[in-house]
């Protein structure tokens, strides 16, 4: 299973994927985080292939079912890993050839044309097309410190756009809380893309939003290389630090049930962790739980955990969700325990 992001890529029907991963496991006697010590990936990416956020390459789905001796399902799809960019690519140029009758053409001569025309015309031009779309400017409240916290963990910012990026069948409710969120804050309504079955896209293009994204500490390009962390601005007060991290967690955070053997016995215990690749926002939102009330660890220098199950209660009592699919897992893994998840305002 090492080494596979270069493999072609199984789509399962919806719930299938799960199934069969459950199967491998069951067979093999292996808990998840067993499973994926065992096949050389990391827990958050089994953990991703277990929600269905990513599709498996076809070499683990091969060596699972060889090994676990259960049967891959008939109506599986198998393509290669970026087959949706051909597709992009032949609706792009078929498009170019009926408005142009042909492809391509001399970009010397089409710059000089752009040139001409921007000198005599455009920048003279104060159309509506030619200005920046205003965004409304918040005032610094909860709500926009659990937007910064989505913004880390599954949010992205280029020059122009604004981008928050989550699992097409297990977050569709929340992506419609994060758009309902993004119009509330700034009044844009931002818009919806599929990259593929996996992944729903909720894009802002706004360059006024990306400039005051940075003006609150948010960062342009790579999170991870311009240490990534919570600004101050939140960590001054608790009740930003606790729609913050409610933010991390309904993006980057996970429940799941941790299971060892004793004396042949299967022990399960339920497990909320927050996984980050920055050790700096690790050790902030340690910081913040621990300064909550409750009692962390840090696991595999990449979780933040709670381990005990009245704390998760805790948690979801206190912090609250925003995320359903966070809730479902917790009911799952419980039992049905869970009084509900009051905000913070």
């Amino acid at each position: 299973m090492v080494n596979s992001k270069r493999d072609k890529r199984v789509f399962f029907p919806t719930g299938e994927q799960y199934k069969f991963l459950l199967r491998a496991a069951n067979k093999l006697r292996l808990s998840w985080p067993e499973l994926a010590e065992k096949g050389g990936v990391h827990r958050r990416t089994l953990n991703d292939w277990k929600r269905e956020k990513y599709s498996v390459p076809l070499r683990v789905v091969r060596i699972l079912s060889r090994r676990a001796n259960v049967s891959i399902p008939s109506n599986i799809e198998v393509k290669d890993r970026y087959w949706y960019t051909i597709l992009g690519a032949s609706a792009g140029a078929k498009a170019v050839l009926r408005k142009y009758g042909k492809i391509g053409g001399d970009p010397k001569y089409r710059k000089k044309k752009w040139y001409e025309w921007w000198e005599k015309i455009g920048k003279f031009n104060q159309s509506k097309y030619f200005l920046a779309k205003k965004i409304i400017i918040p005032k610094k409240n909860a709500r926009l410190a659990e937007f910064v916290g989505i913004m880390i963990g599954d949010g992205g910012i280029t020059k122009k756009q604004v981008i928050v990026s989550l699992n097409r069948k297990t977050e569709k409710e929340y992506s419609i809380f994060v758009k309902n969120l993004s119009k509330r804050l700034f009044g844009v309504n931002p818009s919806i893309y599929h990259k593929h079955e996996s992944t729903i896209d909720i894009v802002v293009s706004r360059k006024e939003l990306v400039a005051f994204c940075e003006s609150i500490g948010l960062k342009i390009g790579n999170k991870l290389k311009q240490n990534l962390d919570i600004p101050r601005w939140i960590a001054q007060r608790k009740t930003f630090k606790i729609s913050c991290i409610r933010g991390l967690i309904d993006t980057d955070g996970c429940i799941f049930n941790e299971c060892h053997k004793i004396n042949n016995r299967r022990y399960c215990y339920p497990r909320l962790a927050f996984t980050s690749a920055s050790k700096q926002l690790r050790v902030s939102v340690f910081e913040i739980l621990k300064g909550l009330g409750f009692t962390p660890r840090m696991r595999h220098n990449k979780d933040v955990q709670l381990e005990n199950q009245e704390e998760i209660i805790k948690y979801f009592d206190s912090i609250g969700t925003d995320n359903p699919n966070h809730l479902k897992r917790l009911r799952s893994f419980l039992g049905g325990v869970g009084r509900g998840c009051p905000r913070q305002s």
